[in-house]
Order: structure tokens, then C-alpha cells, then sequence
């Protein structure tokens, strides 16, 4: 049967000149509710069995179901895991998008489709599969709504015989993700090879796409950034995680109470050795976990920007009273409630001044995986050593979708409670100033409620106090207050995770980015190299404060770019008033869209600055 809409043999004879093995990008365009996440992690997984480096997107609506929603697999030979802003294969099972997921691909790409939708009408310059995914489900199962769920399988089945995937990686992968189940795994088994058995039957390859075994993914493991933290968290030894649900933060929490169910309960009583606790709303749970911090306890709450603006006073609270408190912030887009499923770096300027008066926070900004397990790890280090609250912020791109990485280390060093001092320490000093500066870092020494000395006890208020923890109104007690804590954000600089910083021999132009951005950053240098010449020397800003790292840096640089994810570019302005007369060398490379940042945008605006252009094009759409 012939399924092409321009002759057959050209589309060979292109096939011949330019095949593209382990390279391209798949999207799958379905309705959310539709049971489709079970077949794209298939798919992924299968890919990823076979030894090809993958990263696997989810672009979803913020209503339940109904709505239309993407996931995008990327197989990278050379492990690019950023989205690539081509889509090279698209598997059209939505009515609703499939015109705009056609049109909006560039010539001799590839349409997998339910023939039922006549996709093929659309363009002449596409290849097309067309494919009856509800008749073949009709002819294993009777259900109408369980044969919309085979359907999915079916699109993987096909999907594999036409790109060579092995139909054994993605029957091992059916049976490890149903696990137990038996009659699931032979049902989804017999879909894929129904898929994959029609496509042999029936269609004739034409396009250039395959995926051919490599070793590229030996003793790696998928992941999303959400869990990574979370067991970062576990192994922090938190003890108190205080929350309210919200996109995309809530797995963070989720995750951390399935871990601490299994692992951190009394074997002799079977209580919990832990409190997590649902809280009414987001002020509610940073005033619990702040509490819980003052007592003792390793700290913590989740959550996404609208929380961020509802937990300022209590953060101010924290900062001002010196209590830790680790708060992990998932950004999405806002303001008000904004793009709930979509990803941005908006919340930087938020995150640092948090607060009314004059405060200056601690925030960690992971870009990988790893990061996000050791970056919590350190949150908790970094808050009961500094002794105020801490954020890790990390993005709805890096929390909810999938990457690939190496397995963790298993923490070898012990926890850091900071200046804490005992019954024993105190008999010893015989006195104790809560806010006093005793060796010249800014940090002073406290106590834990329930120490046994008659000197452990003070104040914890958030009006004006002194160095006793006195009341106090007098402006010298408030002036010397504010300049201690002044210093020890300069002493922070010495704790937070140093940039990481390569520089090129006789680069001229340099590039800052922090978060996820980094990804896409990674690919970029090689289009920057590659394609037109230009090397560069680059910065990624893991911490704020900023260290002493960006200040040599920016001056051996002629021109630097600062890449990140929100319209106003808000790091770029830190930036510029840390680097101080050098900030007319800082431009802006911004990208705000609501997807994930890709490559190919920040080599165009960087070269359109380069090659004198002042306002390059923010656009973007899901494809």
C-alpha cells in the first residue's frame, strides 16, 4: 500500500543521501486523560534501553483532561539533552491539534497518524504514515475506553518497527513498568507487536530516522529533577516537611513522604520518626516548618511562585530571627497564577530580597540531576550553618521532566548543624549573647529549646532586638544588627557552590547562564563553534550571593551575554550591579515563552548582538 504524497522514489533516494541515526526528535500529540504517559515512557525507555542518550519533555495543559498535551523524546548520540526546537517525527493521535502539528513542521519530516484524521491532505512535502490505531486496538480488546489505551501501545509498536527500536528493549520495558501486573504486560506486549506487525505489513519506510543500538547508557538511570531532590532531602535528614499542593512542585513532597514512609520509621514501635504535615495554605507551611527549624529540626517546605509571594513576611521573619528553614521553590510562569505547567527562571529577584526591609537570601540554582540531589544536601548544611532560610530553585523543566544521569553518590560527609552550642558548652563559657558576632563571621551561636542550662534561654522575637535578644528600639542596636547580617552574606560567599567557569584561549565573548538553561547552553557553544566561528568563554552561576569568581570573569571579557528564562532578565541585572563599572559590558539573551529553552535560540540572538542587532526575536511555539 502506498502511503507517500510525492513519489516513493525520491523519498528513498533522500533517504539514501541523509540518514539520521540517533539524532532526531519524536513528538507525540495526544488529550491529556487520555492514558498516553505510560506509552511515551515506553517509548523513551525503549530508546534508551538500546544504549541511545534520551530526555523526554511534557508539555501539558493545567486543567485535568481534555486539553491538548505534547511529550517530546529526544535521542541525542552526543547526549544534547535541551529541547531541540525542530520536531523531526510527529505521532498525530489528537484531532484537535493535528493540522497545527503538521503545518508547523519543516519539509521531509515525518507524520505517524490515525488515518481516520486524512493528515496526508494537509501538505505534499511530508512523509506519512497513516495507521488505524483504533481498528487494530478493536481487534484485541472491546472496551471502548481500555481500546483508546491500546491505541497508545500501537503507536509504540510502530513506531519501533519503522525507526528500528527493538521490539525486546520495549517488551522489557512493558514488563518493568507494570511490574507485577501479568495480564497488563501481555496485553501491551501483543499491542506493540500488532503495531509493529501492520507497519510490516502494510507501509514501505521512506523517511531517513533510526535508532541503531549504541553504549552510551550503561549504568545510567531516568529521573526527574523533583525526585532527585527529594532524596537529597531524605539523606539531608530532614525531619519536618510542611506543604500546600501546587504545580509543579508538589511531587517534591509527595516523593519525600513515600521515602521517609519506607525508611524512616521506628522498627521496635512502627511509628513515624518524622512529621510531614498538608498544610491549609502556603503561610500556613513556611510558619510550621519555621517553627520546626527553631526547635531543631532539618526543615522544609515546596512550592512554586504564587507560595513564594504568600510566605515574604514569615521568610522576613526567619531571615530577621536568624531560624533555618530550607524552602524549595519549583518555578513556573506567572504572575498571579500565570502558566502553572509551563517552566520559566521568573523568580530570581523574588527569590534573593524576599521580604520587606533589607534582606538578601541564599539560593541555590541546580542544573542537572546530580545537582538537584546534592544541592538539597547542602540547603540544609548552608541554613543551620548560616543560620537563616535558604532556597533551591529549580524549574518546572527540571523538576517534572526526564533526564538522564549518572546514579548519585552516597553522601560521605557529616551533617553541618552549624554553631550550636550544649548544656556543656555553656557551663564551660559561662555566658551566652544569641545575636552576638563572637568570631568575626556574622554568624552568632544559638541554642535548641529543652537545653539543660540556665543560660540556654532567650527571646526569639521579630521586632528590633539587641544582642542579648533583648527588646530594643535604640538605632545603634538595630544599625550594628543589620550590618552583622550584612556580614554574613559576605561570609556565605564562601560556602555556596562556586561557579563553574571555562575559559577559551582568546575568547572575547562570554556567556552566564544558571539552571536549565545550562542544557541548552551546552549544545549551544558547539553551534556558536561549529557554525560560526566563535568561541567563548562561559560562567554558570550555581549560588546567589555571587562570588568573587564573576568579577574575574566579566573583565576578561569584551562582551557578556547573560542567558535565562524570564522576560526582564532579572540575573542579568544582578549581575550588572555586582560587577559595577564593567556592567556596560552585560547584554541580554532572554527567553520567555514557557517552554524549555533550546539552543538554536540562543545562537541566533548572540550572533544577531555580534552581528550588531540590538532587539532580537523572543518568539517560539510548541513545536
Amino acid at each position: 500500500m502506498s502511503i507517500q504524497s510525492r513519489p516513493r522514489e525520491d523519498l528513498q533516494q533522500n533517504r539514501a543521501e541523509a540518514e539520521v541515526v540517533n539524532d532526531f526528535s519524536i513528538q507525540v500529540a495526544t488529550v491529556n486523560g487520555s492514558g498516553s504517559q505510560s506509552s511515551n515512557n515506553i517509548l523513551m525507555r525503549a530508546i534508551f534501553q538500546m544504549g541511545v542518550p534520551i530526555s523526554g519533555k511534557n508539555l501539558f495543559p493545567s486543567n485535568i483532561a481534555g486539553l491538548p498535551t505534547w511529550f517530546t523524546i529526544r535521542a541525542s548520540k552526543d547526549g544534547f539533552s535541551a529541547r531541540k526546537k525542530e520536531i523531526d517525527v510527529v505521532i498525530a493521535m489528537n484531532p484537535q491539534t493535528a493540522r497545527e502539528d503538521v503545518e508547523t513542521l519543516q519539509a521531509s519530516r515525518v507524520v505517524i497518524y490515525d488515518e481516520k484524521l486524512n493528515l496526508s491532505q494537509i501538505r505534499d512535502d511530508l512523509i506519512y504514515y497513516p495507521i488505524p490505531f483504533s481498528d487494530l486496538a478493536g481487534q484485541i480488546v472491546k472496551d471502548v475506553r481500555l481500546r483508546k489505551l491500546i491505541s497508545n501501545i500501537i503507536y509504540v509498536g510502530s513506531a519501533a518497527e519503522l525507526f528500528g527500536i527493538e521490539m525486546a528493549a520495549v517488551e522489557s520495558v512493558i514488563a518493568k513498568w507494570f511490574k507485577t501486573k501479568q495480564k497488563a504486560i501481555d496485553l501491551n506486549i501483543q499491542a506493540a507487536h500488532l503495531g509493529a506487525q501492520y507497519v510490516s505489513e502494510n507501509l514501505t519506510k521512506a523517511d531517513s530516522f533510526r535508532i541503531q543500538r549504541i553504549e552510551k547508557t550503561q549504568g545510567k538511570i531516568i529521573i526527574d529533577g523533583n525526585s532527585a531532590c527529594a532524596l537529597g532531602c531524605v539523606f539531608a535528614g530532614v525531619t519536618v516537611l510542611t506543604w500546600y499542593p501546587i504545580t509543579p512542585s508538589s511531587s517534591v513532597a509527595e516523593t519525600i513522604a513515600d521515602y521517609m514512609g519506607r525508611y524512616r520509621m521506628d522498627p521496635e514501635t512502627g511509628k513515624a520518626t518524622f512529621a510531614i504535615v498538608q498544610a491549609e495554605d502556603e503561610l500556613a507551611a513556611i510558619g510550621m516548618a519555621i517553627g520546626a527549624g527553631w526547635s531543631g529540626a532539618r526543615a522544609m517546605t515546596t512550592t512554586s511562585g504564587p507560595g513564594i509571594s504568600l510566605m515574604s513576611e514569615f521568610v522576613g521573619l526567619a531571615y530577621f530571627t536568624e531560624i533555618p528553614v530550607v524552602i524549595f521553590d519549583i518555578q513556573r510562569v506567572g504572575p498571579s497564577t500565570g502558566l502553572p505547567t509551563r517552566t520559566s527562571q521568573g523568580d530570581v529577584a523574588a527569590l534573593f530580597y524576599l521580604s520587606h526591609g533589607d534582606t538578601k537570601h541564599v539560593v541555590l540554582f541546580p542544573a542537572s540531576m546530580k545537582e538537584c540531589f546534592d544541592f538539597s544536601i547542602e540547603a540544609f548544611d548552608l541554613s543551620e550553618r548560616l543560620q537563616q532560610p535558604v532556597f533551591v530553585a529549580s524549574d518546572l523543566d527540571l523538576g517534572m521532566n526526564n533526564w538522564m544521569a549518572d546514579p548519585f553518590d552516597y553522601p560521605e560527609r557529616p551533617l553541618d548543624r552549624g554553631k550550636v552550642l550544649t548544656a556543656e558548652d555553656l557551663e564551660r563559657l559561662g555566658g551566652f549573647a544569641r545575636y552576638k558576632d563572637v568570631d568575626g563571621d556574622g554568624i552568632p551561636y544559638r541554642t535548641l529549646p529543652g537545653t539543660d542550662h540556665p543560660l540556654a534561654g532567650y527571646f526569639t522575637r521579630g521586632s528590633g532586638h539587641n544582642e542579648e535578644a533583648r527588646y530594643s528600639e535604640r538605632p545603634e542596636d538595630y544599625e550594628r544588627l543589620m550590618d552583622r547580617l550584612a556580614k554574613k552574606y559576605e561570609t556565605a560567599k564562601k560556602f555556596v557552590p562556586e561557579p563553574i567557569v571555562h575559559f577559551s584561549d582568546g575568547a572575547e565573548v562570554g556567556i552566564i547562564t544558571y539552571g536549565t538553561t545550562d542544557a541548552a547552553m551546552e549544545e549551544c557553544q558547539e553551534q556558536l563553534c561549529q557554525e560560526q566561528g566563535v568561541d567563548i568563554n562561559y560562567l554558570r552561576i550555581r549560588a546567589l550571593p555571587l562570588t568573587h569568581h564573576l568579577h574575574e570573569f566579566v573583565n576578561r571579557c569584551q562582551r557578556v551575554y547573560v542567558v535565562e528564562q524570564n522576560r526582564d532578565g532579572q540575573m542579568g541585572d544582578l549581575v550588572r550591579l555586582e560587577v559595577g563599572n564593567e556592567q556596560g559590558k552585560i547584554r541580554k539573551v532572554l527567553h520567555y515563552s514557557g517552554l524549555p529553552i533550546d539552543a538554536r535560540s540562543i545562537t541566533d540572538q548572540v550572533m544577531a548582538y555580534e552581528n550588531g542587532g540590538t532587539k532580537p526575536n523572543h518568539g517560539d511555539s510548541h513545536t
